[in-house]
């Protein structure tokens, strides 16, 4: 694997990872409810989930993902009811914002954890990642050199790449909410809920491409 290999994928990886997705959304939401410092703990949780999600499939769960109806369906609907569930949140909130000092407060250990754990599930669940990682990755592993270290160069690039993005955006809600009364807030959330709701929509309909 050449350094001109890395650099195309990650250019190929930014503009994948650019357009909004359920993670970036989840970003962009922590971002503008609990300031960028807690958001960072949502984005921890996306980027395991794409070490997760590469490790899976360089041992293969891509490949059975692409060859069973039944497993990609099972991982599928985990993912739209789980979207389904985070949009539905989301349309129902007030728009209570919380950017003070999470560090300062009991419950702050049970907020971060709940951060960190929606991007993480999102991610895991759902199977666009596996089947796009499946197609996507081996276009950049050289089979005639060992794959593990390969495998963790990309895993480690795009993980990089997918913090930046969703810090971006993080920032972009922590800005916004800054200059939002409560009644914009709540549209932000509204917003963002259908944006999810939409998300999940789409994967509910999405097929295996030898479907």
């Amino acid at each position: 694997m050449t350094h001109l290999t890395v650099l195309a994928f990650a250019v190929v990886a930014f503009i994948g990872i650019a357009t909004p997705g359920p993670t970036v959304i989840l970003a962009l939401t922590n971002g503008s409810r609990f300031g960028a410092r807690t958001a960072c703990f949502g984005m921890a949780g996306a980027v395991l989930s794409d070490f997760a999600l590469i490790g899976a499939v360089a041992l293969g769960l891509g490949a059975l993902l692409a060859a069973s109806e039944f497993w990609f369906s099972v991982v599928k609907w985990i993912g739209v009811a789980y979207l389904t569930f985070l949009g539905v949140m989301l349309i129902r909130s007030k728009g209570t914002l919380e950017l003070s000092n999470m560090t300062a407060h009991p419950a702050t250990s049970v907020s971060v954890r709940s951060v960190f754990l929606k991007s993480f599930a999102v991610a895991v669940t759902n199977p666009k990642g596996y089947l796009f990682f499946s197609a996507f990755l081996p276009q950049f592993v050289d089979p005639a050199l060992p794959q593990l270290p390969q495998y963790m160069v990309l895993a480690a690039t795009f993980a990089a790449i997918d913090f930046m993005v969703m810090f971006g955006y993080a920032m972009l809600g922590s800005r916004a909410a800054r200059f939002l009364r409560r009644s914009g807030a709540m549209w932000l959330d509204r917003v963002c809920g259908g944006a999810m709701l939409m998300l999940a929509a789409s994967l509910a309909f999405y097929r295996r491409a030898n479907a």
